[in-house]
């Protein structure tokens, strides 16, 4: 696995003075890649992992000018076109990455991949105004890989770095799923232009759209007297609360007046969900409706609304907590960047791994002990 990665390294232009390199651009990835999964989180880290395992690492790394230095870490991420850096994460993935519908042992339906936007908040720097940074990635929620990572222009917001997420990615036969902020026509467009189906949530922004789907199943579904039955209706009793969840669907797409110029519209679907703690006697209650081109049953697209959620859980939450993504003080926007990216190959890296059965944590640390691990982890 790591031959792949290593060979799009080798793809990247050198920022630096030709007459002044004392390291090789690809030595100073790969160790940053080994100490990042090893725990790192910041410059010093990574450079104190290449010190503490230079012999380890002189096996098959060529090291002519020794273990670069923390500044050397810092300097390089600085400089390195963190646009060309993803589109090496993109080519990287996309080597790996292939629809896996229809697979044994596969979830039922399409393979899913879910598109989602996360900040880093401690990157923000005020001295010179900048927000803290905002990525969009596109997320495997069945095998739990990040396909996809881009910055969001601090103009354009999220929805402008929508549709270069997907671009690179095989997604012909995938089921594309995404939140509110990114329901809109053209973006529908474009995940249809790329072979794949769309599930999106709709909510207000979306003014005549939802108001007449709301409606819609406000008389058919929730009202007293309606006929629609639901498609899917569970009960969750996990993390002391009390969850009943119900999918509706619309029997006929076609018959929304507002939504006639959607690009290939099967489904039109309400989530109820109600939703009790436990010693509290709260009880509250949520409706969302969803739009999808695809032709699945209800009850697969049931599953994928759930699933779509996946990618805040198995994505954004490990990121923060297990990689302390949050707690990174990076300020500098190249650098901060760069350095969420190959947190994100660390983390497809482990969930790659099937041969150690612990949580993402114990293969961190086994892989900062155990130069092995590490070895097999590269290797893939």
């Amino acid at each position: 696995m790591i031959e792949g990665l290593v060979e799009q390294f080798a793809a990247l232009d050198d920022p630096r003075c030709p007459g002044k390199v004392e390291h090789r651009l690809v030595d100073i990835l790969v160790i940053a890649v080994c100490a990042v999964v090893a725990e790192a989180e910041t410059f010093d880290d990574i450079a104190l992992y290449g010190r503490c395992k230079e012999g380890w690492l002189r096996g098959f790394l060529e090291l002519p000018g020794g273990i670069p230095s923390h500044d050397t870490f810092r300097r390089v991420l600085m400089l390195i076109d963190p646009d060309a850096f993803e589109r090496c994460f993109l080519a990287w993935v996309r080597a790996a990455f292939r629809c896996e519908s229809g697979r044994e042992g596969a979830t039922a339906g399409p393979e899913q991949v879910a598109v989602d936007g996360k900040v880093v908040r401690r990157s923000f720097d005020r001295r010179h105004g900048r927000s803290p940074l905002h990525l969009v990635s596109a997320y495997a929620t069945g095998r739990g890989l990040v396909l996809g990572q881009r910055a969001v222009d601090d103009k354009g917001g999220e929805p402008s770095a929508l549709p270069a997420v997907p671009d690179g990615l095989h997604l012909e036969g995938c089921l594309v799923s995404l939140d509110a902020l990114s329901c809109r026509r053209e973006v529908a467009e474009h995940i249809r232009a790329r072979g794949a189906d769309y599930l999106l949530t709709l909510k207000a922004n979306q003014g005549k759209v939802h108001d007449e789907v709301r409606a819609w199943f406000a008389e058919h579904a929730f009202g007293r007297g309606g006929d629609l039955r639901p498609c899917f209706d569970a009960f969750d009793d996990t993390h002391g609360r009390l969850v009943r969840r119900r999918v509706f669907a619309c029997p006929d797409a076609s018959r929304f007046a507002t939504l006639q110029e959607w690009p290939g519209l099967a489904a039109v679907l309400a989530t109820e969900t109600i939703r009790g703690v436990n010693g509290t006697g709260v009880v509250t209650a949520e409706i969302r409706h969803h739009l999808s081109s695809s032709a699945a049953p209800p009850e697969v697209l049931a599953q994928a609304i759930r699933r779509h959620w996946a990618i805040e859980n198995g994505q954004h939450w490990v990121l923060d907590v297990t990689f302390g993504e949050d707690r990174s003080r990076v300020r500098e926007r190249n650098a901060a960047r760069n350095l969420a990216l190959l947190r994100r190959v660390a983390l497809d890296l482990l969930r790659a791994d099937a041969s150690l059965k612990a949580s993402l944590k114990g293969k961190r640390k086994t892989a900062a002990w155990d130069d092995t691990y590490m070895a097999s982890l590269l290797r893939g």
